[in-house]
């Protein structure tokens, strides 16, 4: 049998959670125009409708854009080392978009490859993820072509489905889930309905297949005409995960941080002899796209995307991910 739980009942939860001292995010209006993932300091901030997805991903609550890693300070001739403690309070990701949801398990691969990332294993495990199915789409959401859709229960913890009347079906799939929802909800009648998925925009094999031996072709170079290596795809991705580490101080103290940087700026291959090895855009695109759809699933089996269109949506010149990749399927 179907649950559900109403409006109110979510709001309350959340409420519970803050005053309970928890850490909970969701979407929020942080502009006229913008709305993004944000830490909550109450329900009243919190979306539930009324949007398409935020323009910003989940990741951040899980591996932040800034984050230090230990501290150091000069003692006389010799250098004392601080260890930073991570704030892993429990939290609670709420009405999360399942292609933001499913990008945590692809994720997990790469911070648990050849060293343990102790920091973002934390926060993985002291958070719960509830999503809210996608009630609608636009033409920059291309989720099926990956192989999730607008109700993916791919790294959720629980799932909301708007009823059409101010109440959301709830699907548990975690017990973390189930323990969140436990005596909050009631029981339906019905079950809820499937939301309308996007139509795929490109034949996922024939990616696959194109950047597999077309490392050469001349298309990286003409569909990256137009990128003016801004970022913003990187940054607003919910799988993307370069970083940087540096010292950041003087010669008195500081700390070693832990910063986002991302595949599209011209300094991130860039030698100290001034070699670059990735001179141009359209070197950078296809590095992009092959860390996405061949380097990626040869070593983890999992494409490095979900589908969002964050890249395409973000970008000041509407290219982004799908763009290069429906260049690539007409080639």
């Amino acid at each position: 049998m179907s649950e559900v739980i109403t409006r109110d009942g979510i709001l309350q939860l959340v409420d519970e959670w803050i005053a309970a001292g928890k850490r909970v995010a969701g979407p929020s209006q942080a502009a006229p125009r913008a709305i993004l993932y944000k830490r909550l300091a109450s329900s009243g901030a919190l979306l539930l409708d009324g949007f398409l997805r935020p323009r910003n991903s989940i990741k951040e609550f899980f591996f932040p854009r800034h984050e230090k890693l230990y501290t150091y300070r000069r003692e006389g001739k010799q250098i004392g080392l601080e260890g930073v403690e991570v704030d892993d309070r429990p939290q609670l990701i709420v009405a999360a978009r399942p292609c933001d949801a499913a990008a945590l398990p692809i994720l997990d691969h790469v911070f648990n490859w050849d060293y343990k990332d102790e920091f973002y294993n934390r926060r993985r495990a002291n958070a719960t993820v509830v999503t809210l199915a996608c009630a609608a789409h636009d033409e920059s959401c291309f989720c099926t072509s990956v192989g999730l859709g607008p109700a993916d229960a791919k790294g959720s913890d629980a799932m909301l489905i708007a009823t059409g009347d101010g109440a959301f079906h709830v699907r548990c799939f975690t017990d973390k889930g189930r323990a969140l929802f436990e005596g909050k909800t009631q029981p339906a009648s019905v079950e809820p309905a499937v939301p309308p998925a996007p139509e795929p925009k490109f034949d996922l094999p024939r990616i696959t297949q194109f950047v597999a031996t077309g490392f050469e072709n001349p298309l990286w170079q003409s569909a990256a005409l137009s990128c003016v290596g801004c970022g913003a795809c990187a940054y607003t991705c919910p799988t993307c995960h370069c970083f940087d580490i540096a010292d950041e101080g003087n010669a008195a103290g500081g700390a070693r941080v832990k910063n986002w940087d991302s595949c599209q700026f011209p300094f991130f291959t860039l030698h100290a002899s001034g070699h670059n090895p990735r001179a141009n855009q359209g070197q950078r695109q296809r590095q992009r796209i092959y860390h996405k759809f061949h380097i990626y699933p040869q070593k983890f089996g999992e494409v490095l995307c979900t589908g969002c269109g964050n890249c395409t949506r973000n970008c000041p010149v509407d290219l982004g991910v799908l763009g290069v990749l429906t260049q690539v399927d007409h080639a």
